[in-house]
């Protein structure tokens, strides 16, 4: 629950109300409740500004997950799969994109204004395989430059993940990390 509210905003609403109950007090001559509004009050809206400007906000699910996904979800993610839908569907601070290390360890953000944008994020059932779907804005990379990557992807968020990119549209990639089933040993 605490994932999906912004601790910025907690900030500036519970220092705003300190810090305006205190300037109350100082008028009043109430001395406690002016000391709560100063010491308490502008520390916590000055914070709240700090995480608000360092804000990113959680990238939506486009769909709604399917039970049938839920259960597929709770037997074959892998680690990895949980760990990036996590990250991305929760407030984080103090980074400028959602996976922005990730891509540029792929080499997939030469720069800053070339980085590919994490818009939105699904999850589907392939051929009984759990399949976590990343949705990029990606206008200034294009698609054959994500499929000489699609081996390296697959090694950096496996094992046990098969990657598959692909573009619904002139500037959105797809990349799909879909859950290789365990094999069992004979």
């Amino acid at each position: 629950m605490l994932r999906q509210f912004s601790l910025g905003t907690l900030g500036l609403s519970v220092g705003s109300i300190l810090t305006v109950v205190g300037f109350g007090a100082y008028f009043v001559g109430n001395a406690t409740l002016n000391l709560v509004g100063f010491f308490y009050g502008i520390p916590l809206l000055l914070g709240g500004l700090a995480l608000k400007a360092a804000e990113l906000k959680p990238v939506p699910l486009t769909e709604p997950t399917p039970a049938g996904v839920l259960t597929l979800r709770s037997q074959q993610a892998t680690a990895t799969q949980n760990q990036i839908r996590q990250d991305v569907t929760r407030y984080r601070y103090g980074q400028r994109a959602h996976l922005d290390s990730s891509l540029s360890h792929l080499g997939l953000s030469p720069t800053d204004e070339e980085r590919p944008v994490l818009v939105g994020v699904q999850e589907l059932d392939t051929d009984g395989a759990y399949t976590l779907v990343l949705q990029f804005e990606s206008p200034l990379i294009p698609l054959t430059v994500w499929q000489e990557k699609q081996e390296k992807i697959a090694s950096f968020f496996g094992p046990g993940v098969k990657a598959v990119v692909n573009q619904p549209s002139a500037q959105r990639i797809d990349l799909a990390l879909i859950a290789l089933p365990e094999v069992p040993n004979s």
